[in-house]
């Protein structure tokens, strides 16, 4: 059995403070506890929020995102003009090939040539070199001059 002390036994007679819980946020901003708060005469704070329960920012006119891309960038790429366009269509017939003989022998699909010849595509050189050297004709640089 443990042996107790035969020192002198004090106590601690510090006074010991219990404070209640502070109200949390939320339940301050509940109506019935702002209203009982009013009628108790408590001091009440209100603040209207700037711009609140709506979606849009506060500061100066917003810059639409789009029209800043437009600056900076142009609208539309740059497609294959008529004259390459033509040359290739003219070369490829003087050849008698169709267009798939023409993107086999350049190891492009069909719609590749499809594209270069309607127009749609967006001009790639390494393409271009191909066609030139199956063809045997220039598309790149300046044409018929």
């Amino acid at each position: 059995m443990p042996s107790r002390s035969t020192g002198v036994i004090t106590q601690d007679w510090d006074p010991i403070v219990l404070h209640k819980a502070k109200p949390k946020a939320q339940d301050l901003r509940n109506p019935k506890a702002v209203n009982q708060a009013l009628r108790s005469g408590a001091e009440v704070l209100t603040i209207k929020k700037f711009d609140a329960g709506s979606n849009r920012k506060a500061g100066g006119p917003a810059v639409n995102p789009r029209k800043l891309e437009e600056g900076t960038e142009p609208a539309a790429l740059e497609r294959v003009a008529g004259e390459i366009r033509h040359a290739i269509q003219k070369a490829r017939l003087v050849k008698k090939m169709s267009q798939a003989e023409l993107a086999k022998q350049i190891n492009e699909r069909t719609q590749v040539v499809q594209e270069y010849e309607n127009g749609k595509a967006v001009p790639n050189q390494a393409v271009l070199a191909k066609m030139e050297r199956v063809l045997c004709v220039k598309l790149r640089g300046k044409i018929g001059k």
